[in-house]
């Protein structure tokens, strides 16, 4: 009976590569969404729309760290690293093994750092790669369905980590993030973009300068 279900699992392995291999990063976002629907935003990465928007107003020249909370299989850290300075770094923080482990097989980029953790740690990330403090953090965290009081602390540490005249990026179905986000921020701006499966709100909360 051991026997027969070690065969089982392996084959189920073998299904889930060639699953995987077939759809290429889609089949890796769909098999992390149902693995972790609780902790994924969606179950179709964000459109072109939402991440153009969404970056719109980062000020590439002085963004020296920028840190990514739940960047899945990387819709957004192309983009990103595509701006960012030579010296800079993207850091990206994940609690799927299985996006960090594509991330770190298909992004070669020399600034690219991915980190299996969770963003409620994201202080301590920080200080462990050499920084002080993030000068952008972006997030698509479905904060309505993440556990109780894991949002709040998520979003207390954010405020902390950022530099003054620094921003807290969401972008998610509900006002959820937009709602925390303004808690903790001095300034948030919001939008929307139609243009997305589902459409969704976009907020940028601002870290005044001192």
């Amino acid at each position: 009976m051991a026997g027969y279900e070690v065969t089982q699992t392996r084959r189920l392995t073998r299904w889930k590569q060639k699953f995987r291999s077939f759809l290429g990063p889609w089949g890796v976002f769909f098999q992390g969404f149902i693995e972790h629907p609780v902790m994924v935003g969606s179950i179709i990465p964000s459109s072109g729309y939402t991440i153009r928007k969404m970056l719109a107003p980062v000020d590439w020249e002085r963004c020296q760290l920028f840190v990514e909370y739940g960047p899945g299989v990387g819709t957004f850290c192309r983009p990103v690293l595509d701006q960012l300075r030579r010296d800079g770094t993207l850091l990206v923080i994940d609690t799927n093994k299985l996006f960090i482990d594509y991330l770190n097989r298909t992004i070669t980029d020399s600034r690219f750092i991915a980190v299996h953790g969770s963003a409620e740690d994201v202080e301590a990330i920080i200080r462990a790669h050499g920084h002080e403090h993030a000068d952008y953090i972006l997030s698509g965290l479905p904060f309505s369905t993440l556990p109780e009081g894991l949002g709040p602390r998520i979003a207390a540490a954010t405020e902390r980590a950022i530099r003054p005249g620094g921003a807290f990026l969401t972008y998610q179905f509900s006002k959820a993030a937009h709602n925390l986000t303004a808690q903790h921020f001095d300034r948030v701006d919001s939008g929307f973009e139609l243009l997305n499966i589902l459409p969704c709100r976009l907020a940028w909360g601002w870290k005044d300068a001192e």
